[in-house]
């Protein structure tokens, strides 16, 4: 079974046009199998066995040279070495566009090598897990309640679908194989249990303003362990931390990121949340499906090609809103309610036009589990998470 990827005419696009293109992602986003379906005619070779790996980092030249171009490269993180010899081969021929296609699991090191050696001479794309869209248009399901709780519960993992997976059981492996492939390659973790007890602490914040002082005082380490953690999960593409919008608006501004994890599975997973029952009645259903949402625009976004200009609002005196997507001078603002299909613009979103000014603001977005897009007003309207 293959679901459809809306970012392949993205992909197929950009290799077109640029000499190098890099597709990153979480491990088993499906980069590899999209890449083979996409191109199954060019050459492929992998990182992930160890004999390539250390030929590609101590001769790229000849690593090059013996596997020709055009060449995808899976796994280019385990041998950032290779890019210097990529950008030479580029440089020889430098209007020859699709010579290399890569993927990577972790945004760094190997981002540091492309801004390094390879900068405006490769695009870079994002390939997150499965959107609702997709599962959508897929097996022909509408964005119902149920449907949503079963897409929330499952995540977007693509060999969940393709081989009828009991969650549970992928999210048990495949947290063994990402902290001993990726986490492991990244920082030394000493005590296993302490990184997965900080993992699940993580996930019932999920959607909340994030404090290292408050985790690194219930984990029981540093601050600075912490914010190394941190920076493993934001380079493995388990979470993110979306950024405060606070231009213009001086000191009361709420500064500190709000973090997210980028599949819902998983997090349900850490969350031990094992099916749509107890999902619907635990009191972070809104967290969760904010969670949802977010993961929903990111890929939307991710999936046309835009960068990451999203967005939260929150100041001191409490006014906020979930997401804001600027747009030129004006702004777009997204609200999430469960079930809301009032009609009504929420209170906290009236507030914020007022300290935006309505002349700022573009539209306003009630994203809910409602069938179809609803449009209200020219500005306002209250919208599934899949017609985004």
């Amino acid at each position: 079974m293959w679901v459809k990827r809306e970012i392949s005419s993205l992909i197929e696009q950009t290799r077109s046009t640029r000499p190098a293109l890099l597709i990153t992602g979480a491990r088993q986003t499906g980069k590899s199998s999209l890449l083979n379906r996409l191109f199954p005619d060019l050459p492929y070779v992998s990182l992930d066995v160890p004999l390539e790996a250390r030929q590609a980092s101590e001769n790229g030249d000849f690593f090059l040279t013996s596997h020709g171009v055009p060449l995808v490269i899976d796994e280019i993180q385990y041998a950032p070495e290779l890019f210097r010899a990529i950008k030479i081969q580029i440089d020889r021929q430098r209007n020859a566009t699709g010579q290399f296609i890569m993927t990577g699991s972790q945004q760094f090191p190997s981002m540091k090598g492309v801004s390094e050696s390879l900068a405006g001479r490769v695009s870079i794309i994002h390939l997150h897990s499965l959107s609702a869209r997709e599962l959508s248009k897929h097996f022909r399901l509408v964005p119902t309640p149920e449907n949503i709780l079963t897409w929330i519960i499952k995540g977007g993992y693509p060999e969940i679908y393709q081989h009828a997976l009991e969650p549970g059981r992928f999210f048990s492996d495949y947290m063994a194989t990402y902290i001993e492939r990726d986490v492991r390659q990244l920082i030394n973790i000493r005590n296993i249990r302490q990184f997965d007890q900080f993992m699940r602490l993580l996930a019932i914040r999920s959607g909340q303003i994030f404090s290292m002082n408050r985790i690194a005082t219930e984990v029981g380490v540093s601050t600075n362990t912490i914010k190394s953690w941190i920076s493993v999960l934001e380079a493995s593409n388990i979470i993110y931390l979306l950024k405060p919008y606070f231009e213009n608006f001086g000191k009361r501004i709420i500064k500190s990121p709000k973090l997210y994890f980028l599949d819902t599975g998983l997090l349900c997973y850490l969350m031990n949340i094992q099916n749509t029952e107890i999902l619907r009645n635990t009191p972070l259903l809104g967290a969760i499906f904010e969670t949802f949402a977010l993961g929903q625009l990111l890929r939307s976004l991710h999936n046309q090609g835009k960068g990451d200009a999203l967005y939260y609002f929150r100041d001191k005196d409490g006014r906020e809103v979930d997401f804001l997507i600027p747009e030129g001078n004006l702004l777009n603002l997204y609200e999430c309610k469960w079930q809301d299909e009032s009609g009504e613009i929420p209170k906290n979103i009236k507030k914020l036009i007022k300290i935006f000014g309505e002349e700022t603001v573009k539209q306003v977005c009630t994203l809910t589990t409602a069938t179809k897009n609803i449009p209200i007003s020219k500005t306002f309207r209250v919208s599934n998470t899949i017609d985004l």
